[in-house]
């Protein structure tokens, strides 16, 4: 199975009834700004550079943002946070990501999701987050990336269980990374940890522009390290 044929997988997913009739509602709904769009109302794909050494992986769609456009982290406060960063670091051709056709392209970065419909209350059940997690694996399997880049507590918490890990031996915290065994073979991948870059985080002033800045140079020195 390539990229393309996984993401055909996953929009056609209806293993959660919460999350399909949510993701539908709020579709249906919409907000007042937004009421002339034709929302995407599926499940979000991933995103980026099919030979990207350097994966993304955030919490899940924002209902008015991902849900509304189609791709991961665009159209809301998290996306204009996040991709500016990306221009910085090289990652992204553009500094802003407003729709599914506005030409933006990844370079060696990859962009998914451990749930990839929107949740009520933007926090899906541990049972949603389990449903969803074969999607993850496929891409990693896929992708093969030399870094993980976990946006938020959540989102760490999936990929150390993955790769069949402990949090009291690998505990969160931003900008922390760690080296990990990748199954047979003696290879290894770096995790790298990072607030998610909601404005709970942003406006707060608990992820700064330049704290998120020294995250991407890490996952730049990490892949660059993994590939020597």
């Amino acid at each position: 199975m390539d990229l393309e044929a996984h993401n055909r997988r996953v929009i056609a997913c209806r293993r959660c009834p919460r999350l399909v009739a949510w993701r539908q509602t709020v579709a249906r709904v919409k907000r007042k700004e937004y009421r002339e769009w034709a929302y995407w109302g599926k499940p979000v794909p991933g995103f980026g550079d099919e030979r990207a050494r350097v994966l993304v992986v955030g919490l899940a769609p924002g209902a008015h943002g991902s849900n509304r456009t189609g791709r991961q982290f665009t159209g809301d406060a998290s996306g204009r946070f996040l991709y500016p960063a990306l221009f910085r670091a090289g990652f992204a051709s553009h500094p802003e990501s407003t729709t599914r056709d506005d030409g933006l392209k990844l370079r060696g970065l990859y962009l998914t999701a451990s749930c990839r419909c929107v949740p009520p209350g933007n926090m899906p059940s541990p049972e949603e987050l389990s449903n969803c997690r074969p999607y993850l694996e496929q891409e990693i399997q896929l992708l093969k990336p030399s870094v993980i880049v976990c946006l938020g507590r959540l989102a760490y918490g999936g990929i150390l269980r993955i790769h069949s890990l402990r949090a009291s031996e690998f505990p969160f915290s931003h900008g922390a990374r760690y080296r990990v065994p990748v199954g047979i073979g003696g290879t290894e991948r770096w995790l790298l940890c990072s607030y998610h870059p909601s404005q709970q985080n942003t406006l707060t002033g608990r992820l700064t522009p330049a704290m998120f800045d020294e995250i991407w140079r890490s996952a730049t020195e990490l892949a660059g390290d993994a590939s020597s």
